[in-house]
């Protein structure tokens, strides 16, 4: 872009028309970005709610749009469904008037390696956490797509070679081996599970803390922070995607496909 172009970040989330919480990590980056002035104009939109995909490039109003998509995994919604509401062509641009360039998920990019980590030091409380420690990193998961654990299996093995824990291991949802396998797939007493999903919303905090024994099925989804199970210090994080540094993860993944971002505009 030539010297005098401005430029829109458009954030672009799930959301849910029945979880009110789905959406905010989204207004919550958005936020970060717009304090630090990265962008002239920084816009948010959802597939479930309200600002909608498929109307929110027509509100830009800067010469160029980047879009980042806030999941954590290549699939269905990023390559099908996002592409299809914003009315991208195969060549990832649209009839509005500017370029729009459409930017691979957040949580693909390596950054989110040390957003994960950061996530085991936050909820630890130990910014030097890791001697004896095994982390799971817990995604979605899903037979039908492979695409769908790359990203969390990727993260673990960027972690292992990292030689900071005892153990780090992926666990999932939907395929194996599964989140309510921790205690036989670990050998570790004290355990940190991060969920790599971009909010905390049914499955964050309901399923996943049933699964792990952190509460009983159909009870009070209260629990300690951390909790003794079957003898295991369990230490949970909730979402990744709730952690601050995903709006830099955002940033970076703009400035990938085009974006002119002046580190000084983000210094603070």
């Amino acid at each position: 872009m030539g010297e005098g172009t401005t430029q829109a970040l458009v954030l672009a989330g799930h959301g849910s028309h029945l979880n009110p919480r789905s959406d905010r990590p989204v207004f919550d980056h958005a936020d970060a970005v717009r304090e630090r002035g990265a962008f002239d104009e920084v816009r948010t939109a959802f597939w479930k709610e309200e600002p909608s995909l498929s109307e929110v490039l027509r509100t830009v109003e800067s010469d160029a749009a980047y879009v980042v998509p806030l999941f954590v995994s290549e699939g269905y919604f990023t390559e099908q469904v996002l592409p299809r509401e914003l009315r991208l062509t195969d060549d990832r641009d649209v009839d509005v008037g500017f370029p729009v360039r459409y930017a691979p998920p957040v949580g693909t990019h390596d950054a989110m390696t040390d957003v994960v980590v950061r996530r085991v030091e936050r909820v630890t409380g130990d910014p030097d956490v890791g001697d004896g420690v095994g982390v799971a990193v817990v995604g979605h998961g899903t037979e039908r797509n492979e695409n769908s654990a790359r990203a969390t299996q990727r993260h673990v093995r960027r972690i292992r070679e990292r030689d900071r824990f005892e153990e780090v291991q992926a666990l999932f949802m939907d395929e194996p081996p599964y989140v309510d396998d921790l205690y036989d797939e670990f050998d570790s007493e004290s355990l940190v599970v991060v969920p790599l999903f971009v909010a905390d919303g049914y499955h964050t905090t309901e399923d996943i803390p049933e699964d792990l024994g952190l509460v009983a099925e159909g009870g009070d989804a209260d629990y300690d922070v951390p909790t003794t199970v079957e003898g295991r210090e369990v230490w949970y994080a909730g979402a990744v995607g709730t952690e601050p540094l995903v709006a830099d993860v955002a940033v970076e993944r703009a400035a990938d496909v085009g974006a002119e971002v002046d580190d000084e505009r983000l210094e603070g």
